[in-house]
């Protein structure tokens, strides 16, 4: 019989453990009731918040940058950097969490950060750059980050605009030439799974403004300020599938600097090398905080499980929440789900204390699985 060997390829837990924290105490858990077991661990993302974290566990070297932040303030951002792959998640320069608690800027939150963070990759000689989006505070279209990379958005007086969406609506001129050269020689992956377009009912303001604090009238504004935008700068890319991610960041990247669109997660685990770490696996635990209908759309989970029922593996998942049935998990490829809930039916406590019942849950899948 072939020696159990488990995979750990799990997202964070959003609130309560990062991918790494969750990895951990599934391992501890494990060897609790298997002590000699062989696990290997590989944090995932999904291209979202966490990503660079994944690739950092995964040998990439961390690497830290004074950004523009959102709001316009000095940000300190990372991005992972492995030979000449680099992996950058535009949420550590223009996302949400950098954001005071309860304070929003929907019209004004610029992109100028993840501009800055891409160049810096470049810098340091990236010729592959992954770019993670997700969580971001921003509607501008990613003219925050072109103006970083050298492009010029001007008004009918020849002055720049103003940041952010609303800015775009006085935009009269999109200079693109003095957009940073390397960019021709350089494969820019967008990782995301959001299918938007840039505007419309579907759109990025229209979908995702009011998670970034935008009223009715607002969301309304922003998608004319983007329309107006798209007619500037070229309209041939503002319908496809990606455009409207982060707030049209994936419009900025396909529109100006050539990147093409993958899945998120498909991208994360091939730069992680998830094949080879599946090599030999007798068990696949995977999972995330909340294991729900929106985990079915391309969250990591579901790429995990795809991958390794392809090769006949196992896969187990853990959550602190579940809201799918049995038929849904085993059409994703999921054997069997463990809730923390289970353990713990208050979310409060469940939130509190998820890493020390993560391990019990973790004990639990050794008995039914290993044991």
């Amino acid at each position: 019989m072939q020696p159990a060997r488990v995979l750990v390829a799990a997202d964070k837990f959003k609130g309560s453990l990062t991918a790494v924290q969750v990895a951990e105490r599934v391992t501890a858990g494990l060897r609790r009731v298997v002590p000699d077991l062989e696990v290997l661990a590989l944090p995932v993302a999904d291209g979202g918040e966490g990503t660079v974290a994944a690739a950092v566990a995964a040998g990439f070297a961390r690497r830290a940058v004074r950004v523009t932040g959102p709001l316009g303030e000095p940000v300190t951002a990372t991005y992972g950097l492995r030979d000449r792959t680099a992996v950058v998640e535009m949420a550590e320069a223009s996302g949400l969490q950098l954001l005071p608690d309860g304070v929003f800027a929907p019209l004004t939150a610029t992109t100028h950060g993840s501009g800055e963070l891409l160049r810096a990759a470049l810098d340091a000689g990236a010729r592959t750059i992954i770019l993670g989006v997700g969580g971001s505070a921003t509607t501008d279209g990613g003219a925050g980050m072109l103006t970083a990379l050298g492009a010029r958005f001007l008004d009918a007086s020849g002055a720049p605009v103003t940041r952010g969406g609303a800015g775009l609506r006085a935009l009269a001129t999109a200079d693109l030439s003095g957009l940073d050269a390397r960019f021709r020689d350089v494969e820019l992956i967008l990782a995301s799974d959001v299918g938007n377009p840039l505007t419309g009912p579907e759109g990025a303001a229209a979908v995702y403004g009011p998670q970034k604090g935008a009223t009715a009238e607002q969301v309304a504004e922003l998608d004319a300020a983007l329309t107006h935008y798209a007619t500037v700068v070229g309209p041939a890319r503002a319908g496809e599938r990606g455009a409207g991610a982060a707030g049209g960041v994936g419009y900025g990247a396909l529109a100006a600097l050539g990147a093409r669109v993958r899945p998120g997660i498909e991208v994360v685990l091939d730069v992680l090398g998830f094949d080879s770490a599946l090599s030999g696996a007798t068990l696949v635990i995977t999972g995330e905080g909340s294991l729900d209908d929106q985990t079915l759309h391309g969250k990591a989970p579901a790429g995990v499980a795809a991958a390794a029922r392809a090769r006949g593996v196992d896969v187990v998942a853990v959550c602190g929440r579940l809201a799918l049935t049995p038929e849904a998990l085993t059409r994703m490829g999921i054997a069997r789900a463990y809730s923390l809930l289970d353990l713990a039916p208050d979310p409060a406590t469940s939130m509190t204390q998820a890493g020390p019942l993560l391990e019990r849950l973790a004990g639990r899948i050794a008995k039914d699985w290993l044991a």
